[in-house]
């Protein structure tokens, strides 16, 4: 659609939708849910509120209000079990300071939840996928593996208690790093999900007409990741995502496993963010100090070439 208040939509697989409502006030719009990937349903509850409010930040935007969205077999499972999401989902919310207004349920064979997040910006200030320019260096804000680890989870390859630290990446909110992107000046930024990092980084090279390198082995990953994507513990994802980009794709020298896992589907991931050259490091070491560990350079920007996406050893 096309409206003169319709700021940023669908084109360029834009995180969140913006629209002007005066001059200085424009609201993002977003929205996500998807089946538990931990046992533990608070903690579902919060993955998946912290999942669909990342779109707002990636947007350089602050959420403000959040309509739940549930699916919920409740003739086979307690209700008390929803209860437990929701909490864990509102739990979320007061900490990225908005409010949830209500939402809609459905009966459902399989349990599902997620947000409709609305976040207020400046119309001029607001950020997308789009604009990432040639000398622009990538910044990672949350490691590669989500995927991988819930999978192996499921299929009993590790235990629930290994879960931890791929769970508290899980959780944590994009708020950090989307602040200091915004005070950097980033180009573009996304965040990284169901397309993972190469779909996600594909995205911002095409929207923005340049050509992403991205380094595998600047990528920080959880854990064990690489391990268990040796041993075929990767989602479907991975395949389709490389399908989708086709012959705009290279990888050079770069192992098949960890192709799979830079490409395999991530929940609640960080930012990606593209920043000068020169703003680069100081950007990085401004992300950890805030408590985003896992901050690093993962790859930079150059004029469009042969492909749009490059991954390099």
């Amino acid at each position: 659609m096309t409206h003169p208040d319709l700021l940023l939509g669908a084109e360029h697989f834009s995180d969140a939708g913006v629209y002007r409502l005066r001059p200085d006030l424009a609201i993002v719009q977003t929205t996500d849910f998807f089946p538990p990937l931990v046992d533990d349903p608070f903690t579902f509850g919060q993955i998946a509120a912290a999942n669909s409010l990342s779109d707002c930040y990636a947007a350089g935007a602050t959420p403000i209000t959040c309509l739940n969205i549930v699916g919920f077999p409740d003739k086979d499972l307690p209700i008390e079990i929803l209860s437990e999401i929701l909490a864990g989902g509102a739990n979320k919310v007061a900490e990225a300071g908005a409010v949830i207004l209500g939402g809609h349920s459905v009966r459902d064979a399989e349990i599902k939840y997620g947000l409709a997040v609305t976040g207020t910006v400046h119309p001029d200030k607001f950020l997308s996928n789009a604009g990432a320019k040639p000398g622009d260096q990538l910044i990672l804000t949350k490691p590669i593996g989500s995927g991988v680890m819930t999978s192996a989870c499921k299929s009993g390859k590790i235990s629930e208690s290994d879960l931890a630290e791929t769970i508290a990446i899980m959780i944590a909110l994009n708020a950090a790093a989307s602040r200091i992107a915004i005070e950097a000046g980033a180009h573009a930024v996304t965040d990284v999900t169901g397309f993972g990092l190469v779909g996600h980084a594909w995205e911002m090279a095409s929207a923005s007409g340049v050509t992403v390198e991205l380094s595998a082995a600047a990528v920080p990953l959880i854990g064990p990741t690489l391990d268990l994507a040796r041993g075929g513990v990767l989602t479907r994802a991975w395949k389709s995502t490389l399908a989708a980009i086709g012959d705009r794709f290279s990888a050079k020298d770069v192992e098949e496993a960890l192709v799979g896992v830079l490409a395999d589907a991530q929940t609640s991931g960080g930012l990606l963010i593209a920043v000068a050259e020169a703003d680069a490091d100081g950007v990085v070491r401004r992300l950890r100090e805030s408590g985003v560990s896992h901050a690093a350079v993962v790859g930079r920007v150059t004029a469009r070439g042969d492909f749009d996406l490059i991954l390099g050893a």
